[in-house]
C-alpha cells in the first residue's frame, strides 16, 4: 500500500493553462512568492498528484498533474523553490 499525498495548483489560464502543459508535456512549476506555498512546494514528492487549478473566469479543476521531480532551487531565483510536473489526467 502506497500513500500519496494530493495538492491543489492554482494557475491563471490566460498565464499557464492546462493546455498549455498538455502541449508541453512537462513543465516546471515556477513563480511561486508565498512561503506557505513554498513549504508545500518542499513537501511535494515524485509521484504525488496535484489538481490543477484554473483562476479568472473558469474557478475550476481543470486537470489532474504527477510530480516529476522534487523541489529544487528555483534558478530565477534561489531563495525559492520549483518542481517539475507533467499531464497525468
Amino acid at each position: 500500500f502506497i500513500l500519496m499525498n494530493h495538492w491543489l495548483m492554482k494557475t491563471e489560464p490566460d498565464t499557464f493553462s492546462w493546455d498549455d502543459l498538455v502541449k508541453a508535456g512537462k513543465t516546471t512549476w515556477d513563480g511561486v512568492r508565498n512561503f506557505q506555498a513554498r513549504s508545500n512546494l518542499k513537501a511535494m514528492k515524485k509521484g504525488d498528484l496535484a489538481f490543477i487549478y484554473h483562476t479568472g473566469d473558469d474557478k475550476a479543476v481543470v486537470g489532474i498533474a504527477r510530480i516529476e521531480k522534487e523541489a529544487y532551487p528555483d534558478p530565477g531565483d534561489q531563495e525559492w523553490v520549483v518542481v517539475d510536473i507533467k499531464p497525468e489526467k
